[in-house]
């Protein structure tokens, strides 16, 4: 719904298949035929009610959220509402009104609408028109007055169109089960294992800081073979996206009562998370597992699912910056497989192929999980025998599951990749120039992080200052560290529609270049600043305990369970000196060094010439091939 001082717009988006778009007419003709069956059965009040308890749940147990978007959204509701009701109005469902249903109904006319298409496929018409803004050629048409009187009025209503069930995922308990229990220190600030089994390692913390009845489980399912090729990862991707197509239905309600789910692939493993007002957050996670266990792809769903993941791949990317990360992890990592060649497998997959690989995939798994929020720890163990009882198949061996290794760069290491833009009409480059630290180590590595993190927060302003600001290379100008599966790195990145990379990073290195003047030209009191800025940054509470789960999560999946990471590196902050700042990054920024390891990353925009590229000096090392440069490459162990 677009609301404006003006009218009210309700739009309704509908994204279709190559073949659904030639059936624009008849799909809006279904849109018409539920509006009839809304006009033809009463107005219902109990679909009332229960929007208007979800409204009010959600205002009561509402997340707080940054302070300056909070601000914004009163700001725009000053326009909309009463000030009395300006931060209660998103939420309330306030007056039973049956006529003034039927009322707003009336306006969901064929003449009261207007239909955009956006497609790709290019206009047939001669006759097309040219928006002043981007240049994008459309036309405009008519609407033929006999399909106007289909819409009006529709001979029939289709059998699968139906008035949404009871929302059996409504909570009714918001108890706060924190509120009775003596608190023990031991067991408040992280996560602690509470099972550990071949099957199953799950973490569980009960919370006590936020106090809603809210909580968060994400599981992480390794799935048996769903990395070990090319050919069994599109299979795992293809079945992740039916799997999460046919949950569509039951998550919806669940959804609309606060209650969000969320499904996904992360190499062999299945990400889960199911999440919200934890009242029926049981109920929904045994329907989903269920759901998972029985799901068989049908040959609709499967052409359809099959056509959006090609899509999919084409348009992987289109954008140079993701373009330039891509590459940059293509070079990194051991195991990578390429967008073009999952589409090039992915073109010959059958449904019978996908349907003999699924028993394979799900005959032996191995589920880590986490449990945070408004539960106490037998429900939480109650979460973990739902999946014990669904999926009654031994446990995957650690042996057989995906570990990702990543690349150990030589000494002195001075690369470059260079790749066009994939859409021809796009004028940008990037250049993202890679440093490679070292993989973790122990508490050596907290060290080691805090050095990276305090050096990020000093040279972000000049970094952007002088090649933004003053030299005007483009509108993204960064640096930031980089955690590649536990192996640290430091990043500089430009894009740029005027330049090209080469000129690029010939700006970025006199940049890091000019770095040791800046350093030695900081006082004690602006080094202080950084250092209580950084500070300030690792020991701010979590806003919501959506920020704290995801915390917590992000140390279980990366295998660190190191909880209090934050902590710690303020511990280790204290006791750095601007001396092992210089220190750090003459070590591994500066070319003189044997430590720095550097990759750098081109991509070339249409309005530049990539031949320029051969003339790199001798001192730099093109990858043509990663695949090639990795077989005779050294990689770091495992840690995840």
């Amino acid at each position: 719904m677009h609301r404006s001082s003006v009218a009210y717009v309700f739009r309704m988006s509908i994204h279709l298949t190559d073949s659904g778009l030639e059936k624009i007419f008849e799909i809006i003709c279904y849109v018409y035929q539920y509006i009839k069956l809304l006009r033809q059965v009463s107005p219902q009040e109990w679909i009332f009610r229960e929007l208007q308890d979800i409204g009010n749940m959600d205002f009561r147990f509402a997340e707080e959220q940054p302070q300056d978007d909070y601000a914004a959204e009163l700001a725009e509701n000053l326009l909309l509402y009463p000030a009395e009701n300006v931060i209660y109005g998103d939420y309330v469902y306030k007056i039973w009104d049956a006529e003034l249903i039927k009322y707003v109904l009336g306006f969901f006319t064929p003449e009261n609408m207007r239909v955009d298409v956006v497609s790709k496929s290019s206009i047939k018409s001669e006759d097309f028109q040219c928006e002043p803004w981007f240049g994008s050629h459309y036309t405009e048409e008519d609407i033929s007055p006999s399909l106007m009187d289909l819409w009006k009025n529709p001979q029939e209503i289709d059998d699968s169109l139906y008035l949404p069930s009871k929302n059996e995922f409504i909570p009714s308990d918001f108890s706060i089960r924190s509120d009775n229990l003596c608190l023990d220190p031991a067991n408040i600030s992280y996560p602690r294992c509470i099972i550990d089994e071949p099957l199953m390692k799950f973490w569980y913390k009960l919370d006590y800081s936020f106090k809603f009845p809210r909580a968060n489980t994400y599981f992480r399912i390794n799935l048996k073979g769903g990395y070990a090729n090319l050919k069994s990862c599109v299979l795992t991707e293809l079945y992740i996206l039916l799997l999460k197509d046919a949950l569509n239905e039951i998550v919806y309600q669940a959804t609309v009562a606060k209650l969000e789910t969320s499904v996904s692939m992360f190499s062999d493993k299945l990400e889960l998370k199911v999440y919200g007002f934890n009242d029926k957050l049981p109920a929904l996670l045994s329907k989903v597992l269920e759901t998972a266990k029985s799901f068989v792809p049908t040959d609709d769903r499967f052409k359809d699912v099959k056509e959006d993941m090609k899509r999919t791949l084409k348009n992987t990317n289109m954008k140079p910056l993701s373009h330039s990360s891509y590459l940059r992890l293509q070079v990194l990592c051991q195991t990578f497989y390429d967008a073009d060649e999952k589409l090039h497998v992915l073109n010959e997959l059958s449904i019978s192929d996908l349907k003999s690989f699924i028993p394979e995939l799900c005959s032996q798994l191995y589920i880590e999980g986490l449990c945070h929020g408004n539960l106490l720890e037998e429900e939480a163990i109650t979460l973990s025998n739902i999946f014990k009882l669904t999926f009654t198949v031994p446990p995957l061996p650690i042996e057989l599951r995906h570990k990702e290794h990543v690349i150990c760069l030589p000494p002195g290491a001075n690369l470059i990749r260079d790749s066009n833009v994939k859409n021809k009409s796009e004028m940008n480059s990037v250049i993202e120039l890679y440093f490679q630290i070292e993989q973790e180590a122990g508490i050596e590595s907290v060290r080691l992080k805090s050095l990276i993190d305090l050096f990020d927060e000093i040279v972000e302003e000049p970094l952007f200052n002088q090649l933004r600001t003053k030299e005007q290379l483009g509108y993204v100008v960064q640096c930031s560290p980089r955690v590649t599966y536990r192996v640290l790195g430091f990043c500089f990145c430009v894009q740029s529609s005027e330049y090209d990379p080469i000129y690029l990073q010939g700006r970025v290195d006199n940049f890091i270049d000019g770095l040791q003047e800046l350093l030695d030209g900081l006082d004690d009191e602006s080094f202080e600043n950084y250092k209580n800025g950084l500070l300030a940054k690792l020991l701010e509470k979590d806003p919501s305990l959506t920020y704290e789960t995801n915390r917590f999560w992000n140390q279980i999946i990366d295998k660190r369970y190191m909880f209090d990471l934050s902590k710690r590196e303020a511990e280790e902050l204290s006791s750095i000196h601007k001396k092992d700042v210089i220190n750090w990054y003459k070590m591994y920024l500066q070319q003189s060094s044997p430590k720095c390891r550097r990759l750098a990353i081109h991509v070339w925009g249409c309005n530049t010439n990539p031949k320029e590229a051969e003339a790199q000096p001798k001192s730099i090392q093109a990858i043509v091939d990663p695949a090639t440069f990795k077989k005779s490459s050294k990689f770091y162990p495992s840690l995840s």
